[in-house]
């Protein structure tokens, strides 16, 4: 993956301590992803996941300010190397908002698994810094699952 200048796009990478297929399984097992999905705090008390190319899939996410939905649809799935899908959150008058593309690529690290997410492209700079602050906040969740 190569890096980008575009300040549109957020890219962020952690070494987790699991191997490939797992933590690929964390992001398409339901049972799994409810337990890190969201910023630290928030909960997932809904989720689904039509885990194939062009299946869609759907998360609720509650936070102290109420419910946020958020979906997409799977355009890319490499067991246990890539995952490609679409991210929209659910406007207050039911519509999607702004879509992006988010890529995770998962490869074998000495110490588990280098996974590096490259989310593009945000209406703003602002989105975008609101959305490192979120997936930072879930990875930390997520490295916990295997740590």
């Amino acid at each position: 993956m190569r890096k980008t200048s575009d300040a549109r796009v957020l890219e962020i990478e952690r070494l987790i301590a699991a191997a490939p297929d797992a933590v690929f399984d964390a992001w398409v097992d339901p049972a799994v992803l409810v337990s890190w999905w969201g910023p630290e705090g928030v909960t997932t008390p809904q989720v689904a996941l039509d885990v194939q190319e062009g299946g869609h899939w759907s998360t609720t996410m509650r936070t102290p300010g109420g419910d946020r939905v958020v979906s997409g649809i799977y355009r890319t799935i490499e067991r246990p190397r890539l995952l490609v899908f679409t991210w929209a959150w659910t406007r207050d008058d039911g519509t999607r908002g702004d879509e992006t593309v988010v890529e995770v690529s998962f490869d074998p690290a000495p110490q588990g698994t280098r996974m590096r997410l490259t989310q593009r492209r945000f209406a703003t700079t602002d989105d975008r810094d609101n959305h490192r602050m979120g997936w930072n906040s879930s990875f930390n969740d997520l490295e916990r699952l295997f740590g």
